[in-house]
């Protein structure tokens, strides 16, 4: 039986998420090393981060009105060439804004664009069937790609240095750039097929209008509804508790505790086996549960595992329970979201709105990456971060029973 063509491009779309997941990844490697070589303040790092993830958040829901307008398979190609091109640039920083404009705005504009969001977009355009599962799948190569570089950029950066360790990525963003043109196609009514788990081909459409108006229309009807300010509250916090926080400080938080670099890392590969399994499931389960529980219990899960986790790095030996446990939750909450933004705001407006719901979710990170640094600069360790992130964690528990009490119609007129 010949295979259906989303899946080929569900495939190259998860390979190109993985880079884009990779590259942000990298910033926790480079930390320790910015540090020696440099003499830069763990603030001042973590303030170019910030920029960073601030602006992968801000481009979500651009890049998802840019793919409606241009085609997905532009966007990725654009956004990977951009990434090869920064990255290499980013070898030769000397000063602290060499890293806010390279690591800052280029790469997080790049990565933006090869968002969580355009996979919400890919699955809409290309899947009826599945669609929890496909979203889970791609949403966790985010996992798959911590779990495949990590480990390798943290090694090659202690033996080789961190250039070699950024030239790495760089060159994997080109190889995406080849995927893309190859494996990549707009949708199946460009090529004559119905979608995955239709039996009827659809008209062709054209989405018109300048991308950036749409993303931003779609922004102020979305806020007038109670539905879009509890995902945003809610990915908000699932930002600054997992890119923000365990992504960006993990690693100099296990080197403050003796624990070496290279080891570090392949503690947050191992959250990233957990989770890429983990967000699967939660695709899965999606597909099946009521996704208010769902969120409801991830993040009551992880709040409890961001409390346990000071006493764990101070004993050592709790941190392998706190990497499966976490990594099991690290971004399982997509999926759900991702189904209650569309069943709220519609299959076509639904991944723009995701979009802003996602830009809240790099707004939080991008507080946690910068308060973190600040709090471990001050206080010298990073223990009151993790607690705060895991009280917050616990509110966005209850926040997340009340999305969908208050039903609403998006419609057509709005949406054009």
């Amino acid at each position: 039986m010949r295979m259906h063509p989303a899946w080929r491009v569900a495939g190259a779309t998860f390979v190109v998420l993985l880079v884009a997941a990779a590259i942000r990844a990298t910033a926790g490697v480079l930390i320790v090393p910015f540090e020696q070589e440099f003499g830069w303040t763990r603030a001042t790092i973590s303030a170019a981060i910030s920029v960073n993830l601030l602006l992968y958040g801000l481009m979500g829901p651009f890049c998802a009105a840019l793919a409606q307008r241009i085609g997905i398979r532009r966007t990725m190609t654009v956004a990977m060439a951009l990434l090869s091109g920064v990255l290499l640039l980013a070898t030769s920083i000397r000063s602290p804004w060499h890293l806010v404009v390279l690591w800052g705005f280029g790469v997080g504009t790049g990565t933006g664009m090869t968002a969580v969001v355009l996979g919400a977009v890919v699955v809409n355009r290309w899947f009826t069937k599945h669609r929890g599962l496909v979203m889970g799948a791609l949403t966790a190569s985010t996992a798959t790609g911590q779990l495949l570089f990590l480990p390798l950029l943290a090694q090659v950066a202690e033996t080789d240095g961190w250039r070699w360790s950024v030239r790495i990525v760089a060159g994997a963003a080109f190889l995406a750039v080849v995927i893309s043109l190859l494996f990549v196609r707009e949708s199946p009514e460009a090529l004559g097929v119905p979608k995955y788990g239709e039996t009827a081909v659809a008209p062709v459409t054209h989405s018109a209008g300048n991308p950036a108006r749409i993303a931003v229309q779609s922004l102020f009807r979305a806020a007038r509804h109670e539905d879009f300010w509890l995902l945003a509250g809610t990915f908000f916090v699932c930002g600054a508790s997992t890119n923000g926080l365990i992504g960006t400080h993990l690693i100099p938080a296990c080197v403050d505790h003796g624990i070496p670099e290279v080891r570090a890392a392949g503690l947050l590969a191992t959250m990233g086996l957990f989770d890429l399994f983990g967000t699967t499931m939660s695709g899965w389960l999606t597909d099946r549960w009521d996704s208010r529980r769902l969120l409801f219990m991830y993040y009551g899960l992880r709040g409890l595992s961001l409390i346990f986790l000071p006493g764990a790095l101070t004993q050592q030996s709790g941190l392998l329970v706190f990497a499966v446990f976490y990594g099991l939750d690290w971004i399982a909450t997509v999926p759900p979201t991702v189904r209650l933004a569309t069943e709220a705001f519609g299959k076509d407006q639904g991944p723009i709105v995701f979009g802003w719901v996602v830009a809240a979710h790099q707004v939080g990170a991008s507080v946690a990456a910068l308060g973190a640094g600040v709090i471990r600069t001050s206080l010298g360790d990073y223990q009151l971060a993790f607690l705060i992130s895991g009280a917050l964690c616990l509110v966005a528990a209850l926040l997340a029973l009340g999305v969908g009490r208050i039903r609403f119609a998006w419609r057509p007129a709005e949406a054009a």
